[in-house]
């Protein structure tokens, strides 16, 4: 592995998406991620229905890119030790169980912190290890609901929307791999090791920075206004002839220049939306004015006329055009991988660019248990007792490459 966290081994005892998506994170910059499946089955996400790639599915292809893959059944005792020698030699675990779960099986953070006192432990769970939902499991769903997401999404008047991304889910990871980065300079510094944890519900609250603060500024809970900022206006997607462009009219400069290209320079002066208060006030008449013109022409046509206006302009795309878009192949968010059953296969790559020690892995997604064998010989474990293990069910070894 290249990268800023080559030599930092990862053990990641998560499923489905947050804990993954942190997992695949760290292995992007360098970090040696061993996947632990439970046994049978592995990963829920090896299971899930269409799309698949010669059996492949592509859930699970995507967000497991770059690790190894070790099939571990930790409720026989053999399973249990073996985890507790790999803990020994780890500097970090992912885990993303309901509470309580792993200390059933003695391997919780404060079991595992008398194996290795210098253990970053990550854990992420529905609603944190705190509070009076602490005890309660959740999901992506579940958490957008609670934050108050769904009332801020979709159209006025209309019943509750799920933003069309699972954004609890991956920020949860994104503040995983924060958390663990920040507790792995501690243990630079100290030799300490510590409990980073998360949650859905955190990682959804988090997203509610401007609607919150509307709330705790006016007492009122706002409502879900389309693609349109809650704060400022014109900020959202207009018709165009064949589509839409969301245009950033964030301040009075920008304002005058959508104007002028526009051809109303009337507007700047119109008492309806002179400023930002008023355009906000009249935002239905705003958005009729303004779509009546953006209609005559393409998106394309206006894209380039506010670019060469200097206002912050650009297509509403679907997801197959955003991936195919040259500006994104050339920030290399679109990586190949070669899988032993799939074939050559494209996933998201690294949004994180480092200029020194740039690091993005193309190792494919592990079969399952695929690495079992030389991940166990790599912790001391010799050729008879893997054997053993994998003979009395403790361990799977899948296909190797």
């Amino acid at each position: 592995m290249s990268g800023p966290l080559a030599g930092l081994r990862v053990l990641e005892m998560a499923q489905i998406m947050a804990g993954p998506v942190a997992g695949l994170m760290l292995a992007d910059l360098g970090a040696e991620v061993i996947k632990v499946e439970k046994m049978p089955g592995g990963d829920d996400t090896r299971s899930y229905a269409d799309p698949r790639i010669n059996g492949v599915s592509a859930p699970f292809r995507m967000l497991n890119r770059g690790k190894r893959g070790l099939a571990l059944n930790l409720k026989h005792p053999a399973g249990r030790e073996v985890l507790f020698e790999m803990v020994r030699k780890s500097d970090a675990l992912i885990e993303n169980f309901r509470k309580g779960t792993l200390e059933k099986f003695g391997a919780g953070y404060e079991d595992l912190r008398k194996i290795n006192p210098r253990l970053i432990y990550c854990a992420i769970s529905g609603y944190g290890r705190t509070g009076p939902y602490a005890d309660q499991g959740g999901f992506d769903l579940i958490a957008q609901g609670f934050s108050g997401l769904m009332s801020v999404t979709g159209e006025a008047g209309r019943p509750p929307v799920k933003p069309g991304t699972p954004v609890a889910d991956i920020n949860a990871g994104i503040l995983a791999v924060n958390g663990i980065m920040a507790a792995h300079i501690h243990c630079l510094k100290t030799g300490e090791g510590q409990l980073v944890e998360t949650s859905l519900m955190e990682a959804a609250l988090h997203q509610t920075h401007w609607h919150a603060g509307i709330y705790f500024a006016t007492g009122e809970s706002p409502e879900p206004n389309g693609s349109a900022h809650v704060l400022t206006a014109p900020y959202q997607a207009f018709k165009t002839a064949d589509g839409h462009i969301n245009i950033g009219g964030a301040n009075a400069a920008n304002w005058q220049r959508i104007c002028e290209v526009l051809g109303h320079r009337d507007w700047i002066k119109d008492d309806r939306f002179k400023e930002n208060a008023d355009r906000m006030n009249n935002l239905q008449a705003l958005v009729g004015e303004m779509e009546a013109v953006l209609v005559t022409q393409t998106t394309e046509h206006w894209v380039q006329q506010f670019d060469i206006a200097g206002v912050p302009a650009g297509p509403v795309h679907k997801i197959g055009q955003a991936v195919e878009h040259p500006q994104a192949l050339a920030r290399q968010m679109v990586v190949q991988t070669e899988h032993p059953d799939a074939g050559e296969v494209r996933s998201i790559g690294n949004p994180v660019k480092l200029s020194a020690c740039p690091g993005t892995s193309t190792r494919p997604a592990p079969r399952f248990g695929e690495h079992s064998r030389q991940v166990l010989s790599e912790f001391g474990f010799g050729t008879a007792d893997i054997d053993q293990l994998i003979a009395d069910g403790v361990v799977h070894q899948g296909e190797s490459t």
